[in-house]
């Protein structure tokens, strides 16, 4: 599994890359590249937004369903499942495209915290090579059992003294990396600095009081007031049930943890997802309103149930044989 998110990862990097070659920041191009999946995303988007406004439709069926057969639970999964299938509603609709953003998540988590296998495409034998280069050197060391050592190996390069002794050490870099090489991993060393905050720091490895805290700060604030805006948006539509009532309340949590324990620039890249999305919202509940889906199935039905009607076969009557029965009805009358 970890080596899918690896595989996103790296084609995430190849985009990135491409961003930051026009940019030359790092979180300038986290969020031109967030705005470009999210504009990917949306028709994945409008297909939630349509689901959870076909589950608010049934509400109302579903609460007489359970009057009626509430202490029969068998039978009411049954009728339930019946309704389901009669309106074309799947229960679960929403949560696939629910976990799309966590899936584009890690893969961006492997973009960051892998930018020199990831981003610039380093052979990872020469990633190998460059992390033991490095801890050769005293004073130096990134670890070889560290997940972030090549976050660590961009930090040392943006840093002009440790940098220096790379350069004097042994044969000296150059000796496993090229010229080109060298030059892209300084030109990325010094992108992570955005707003005063340096994307490559660990909040938790910071401390509580460092200024990166603010990453999983603003990830709760963004989160926890985009979820409180959404639902008063969409009304009883986030009266869901099943697996997105769950998601609603454990993703800002989850998120929130992650970005404290990971590099700030994945966290930097769910506010942006976070704050686009939610504006991706407005214009989608915009055209896509609960009540306006609602009404369109309405009519849609209605529309289904004339057009059935209209197939009903008509048949033909003789003119001669519907004059003899007007007779019949006429003389009956007047008998009477």
């Amino acid at each position: 599994m970890l080596q899918i998110f690896n595989f996103i990862g790296s084609i995430f990097g190849y985009v990135l890359w491409a961003l930051f070659f026009v940019f030359r920041n790092f979180g300038v191009s986290i969020f031109f590249f967030t705005l470009l999946t999210r504009l990917l995303m949306f028709p994945t988007s409008v297909k939630q937004q349509k689901s959870m406004a076909a589950n608010s439709r049934l509400q109302g069926k579903m609460r007489e369903l359970k009057e009626k057969y509430g202490n029969n639970k068998q039978k009411y999964n049954e009728e339930v499942q019946k309704l389901y299938e009669k309106e074309g509603v799947s229960p679960f609709g929403g949560c696939l495209t629910t976990l799309v953003p966590m899936f584009i998540l890690l893969g961006v988590y492997y973009t960051v915290v892998r930018p020199l296998s990831n981003v610039i495409h380093i052979a990872s034998g020469k990633i190998a090579d460059l992390v033991s280069f490095v801890n050769g050197i005293p004073g130096v060391n990134v670890s070889t059992n560290n997940v972030y050592h090549e976050m660590n190996i961009l930090r040392i390069f943006n840093n002009p003294d440790s940098f220096v002794l790379l350069q004097n050490h042994g044969k000296g870099i150059s000796s496993i990396l090229s010229s080109g090489e060298i030059s892209e991993i300084q030109n990325l060393s010094g992108g992570f600095n955005f707003l005063g905050l340096n994307l490559l720091d660990i909040p938790r490895a910071n401390g509580f009081w460092s200024v990166i805290i603010i990453i999983p700060a603003l990830v709760l604030i963004t989160s926890i007031g985009s979820q409180l805006l959404t639902m008063r948006l969409q009304g009883n539509m986030m009266n869901q049930q099943g697996c997105m009532k769950y998601m609603m309340l454990l993703l800002p949590l989850l998120t929130v943890y992650i970005s404290y324990i990971v590099p700030g620039a994945v966290g930097f890249y769910w506010i942006c997802s976070t704050v686009i999305g939610f504006l991706q919202t407005l214009v989608i509940h915009h055209f896509y309103s609960p009540q306006n889906l609602t009404a369109k199935a309405e009519a849609q039905h209605v529309a289904l149930m004339e057009l059935k009607e209209a197939k009903v076969p008509y048949v033909y009557v003789p003119s001669t044989v519907q004059k003899q029965d007007n007779q019949k009805t006429n003389k009956n009358k007047k008998k009477k």
